[in-house]
């Protein structure tokens, strides 16, 4: 009998049938006096049970103000520990946090408290070149004149409640610190008795999808969901209660929220936070002083940590696990990890947002060849097919669409049931637009996005395989491939390539280096050195815009 690209997460260790409030007040009474969040730039140092106790009170702030289970909460803010407290007390009192990304301007903004109807938002007062009190304040001017948990604007009729992170007072706006601080012994009790209604199959987290096509949609997200997704995570790491992970990656995306603090939280292991944002110095200097046992980061992140002229001036031998995800992770890069930043057991995770995102990870215990050349194994408990574009299930070995189904998969997009059910069909298989390859032994590559391929004359090109061969030459310190209109072939590629620091190259050697070495239709028509990708704040390169701007630099139209 052929065997089939269908694999399923068989394990021993059951799911957690928990809300996350009651998973964390397990985990504080077990590790209370261990460090669970470590905040440099803020003077952050809190145990577990300071950071349970700090939780408790912000969850029951919010309920004294008013609030009820099921209401949504918006944050918007950079990495800090406000974001994280923000995180945890909003499952705690049954609210629904909702992220929201931190590079969003007044458009978006507005969108996204209408969409899910937002009953209060906490934010950062500024971030980067964002003033985000005076964007606030120009979709909702009422703030300037109406007394805080008043607010009354047409253009946001559900948003009552701003809370402002920060010791000044902005006009409408509640505290931060203050919610928390009002909380007393019967909004404590009344915090408990809501916890105790709560159920692990509950909404408690609205994630919109990066926009690298289309417009953001809110994937709605369980406890359920996303607390068995970190404590899996993390036991693919083998993360331990004396782990430190370094976190410079966005809170407000999975990647932060799930893979760095729910993994860390579930395992009693210490959050720490380089910065509020990225910066390769900053993760530097944090792993060495912190001693961090752990680092996460999109392929970009350790591209630049690895590039940054200070490199070999820091002691990084504590580091030994940590997850590189977010987009295609390539080789060279990884083995450049493995071998000059210690981390022997990183591992590679592959997921979407709308399935919590991990379904797939390698294990510390795979083959190095492997665990830098695929995605690793399906995750415990998770199922998923490989499929033709008549939705058969294709032998192992050959590509086709990758679908995932069980407990990891979202409630569905928030308000919009024509788009769930376009990405999740009647038997509950979440439909993730990635071509995939499944091998015998059960170990999965990702080739593509299904709507990345580049069809040449009939050839199917996927930009992948094109991207890794050329992360071999010497020269090339990023690359990305999209196809171009062709009057004659349909389309043609082009390689987009960012060039290590002070080399240079043109289009007539990065060609002689693939012919011979590739197929000749995959050989890129064009070539074009650039500074830098179009990326969303989470790091994933937006090829939609790349192909765009590349086709009308080339004066080929759409």
């Amino acid at each position: 009998m052929q065997q089939l690209s269908y694999v399923h997460g068989a394990h021993q260790t059951p799911l957690i049938g928990a809300t996350i409030g009651a998973y964390l007040d397990a985990v504080a009474l077990r590790h209370g006096e261990r460090e669970a969040l470590v905040v440099p730039h803020q003077g952050v140092r809190w145990s577990y049970r300071d950071f349970h106790a700090r939780v408790e009170r912000l969850a029951a702030g919010l309920l004294k103000l008013g609030l009820q289970p099921g209401e949504r909460v918006g944050i918007w803010s950079q990495n800090c520990s406000e974001w994280v407290l923000t995180q945890f007390a909003t499952a705690k009192a049954g609210l629904i946090m909702v992220n929201i990304n931190p590079s969003y301007r007044r458009s978006e903004l507005e969108y996204v408290l209408d969409k899910v109807h937002c009953s209060a938002l906490i934010l950062a007062p500024a971030f980067k070149t964002s003033d985000y009190l005076a964007i606030l304040q120009d979709v909702a001017p009422e703030l300037r004149h109406c007394a805080a948990g008043d607010l009354r604007s047409p253009r946001l009729p559900h948003l009552r409640h701003v809370i402002r992170l920060g010791a000044q007072h902005t006009p409408g706006m509640h505290n931060f610190d203050a919610v928390a601080e009002a909380a007393g012994a019967v909004d404590l009790a009344r915090l408990a008795e809501v916890a105790a209604t709560l159920q692990f199959d509950d909404a408690v987290n609205i994630q919109f999808t990066s926009g690298t096509t289309g417009a953001p949609k809110g994937a709605t997200l369980t406890h359920h969901n996303i607390l068995n997704n970190g404590f899996f995570i993390g036991e693919a790491m083998r993360l331990t209660e004396v782990d430190r992970l370094c976190i410079p990656v966005p809170l407000y995306h999975c990647f932060g929220m799930v893979l760095g603090n729910l993994a860390c939280v579930t395992h009693g292991a210490a959050m720490v936070y380089p910065g509020e944002g990225f910066d390769a110095r900053a993760v530097l200097d944090t792993v060495q002083a912190e001693r961090c046992t752990a680092l996460h980061g999109v392929p970009t992140m350790f591209i630049a940590i690895l590039d940054h002229p200070a490199f070999g001036e820091f002691d990084l031998s504590s580091l030994r696990t940590g997850i590189m995800a977010g987009s295609p992770c390539p080789i060279e890069v990884m083995t450049r990890v493995v071998k000059l930043m210690h981390m022997a057991d990183i591992t590679i995770a592959y997921g979407m947002t709308e399935t919590a995102p991990v379904s797939f990870q390698s294990s510390v215990d795979d083959p190095l060849a492997l665990r830098v050349s695929t995605i690793g194994r399906v995750h415990p408990h998770l199922e998923v097919k490989i499929v033709d574009a008549g939705g058969r299930i294709v032998p192992r070995g050959e590509k086709g669409e990758l679908l995932t189904r069980g407990y990891s998969v979202m409630r569905g997009y928030w308000g919009d049931p024509e788009k769930t059910g376009e990405a999740i069909d009647a038997a509950r298989w979440m439909h993730t637009g990635d071509l995939a390859v499944i091998d015998a032994d059960g170990f999965c590559s990702i080739v593509g996005r299904s709507k990345d391929m580049v069809i040449r004359g009939g050839e199917n090109i996927y930009p992948r395989e094109v991207e890794e061969f050329l992360y071999r030459h010497p020269k090339v310190l990023d690359v990305q491939c999209v196809g171009v209109p062709d009057p004659k072939y349909g389309e043609e590629l082009c390689a987009c390539i960012i060039l290590r620091p002070g080399a240079r190259a043109d289009a007539e050697e990065i060609r002689a280096f693939c012919d011979g070495q590739i197929a000749y239709y995959k050989v890129p028509r064009y070539v074009r050195f650039v500074e830098a990708f179009p990326m969303t704040v989470t790091g994933k390169i937006q090829k939609f815009i790349l192909r765009q701007q590349v086709a009308g630099e080339l004066g080929l139209g759409g």
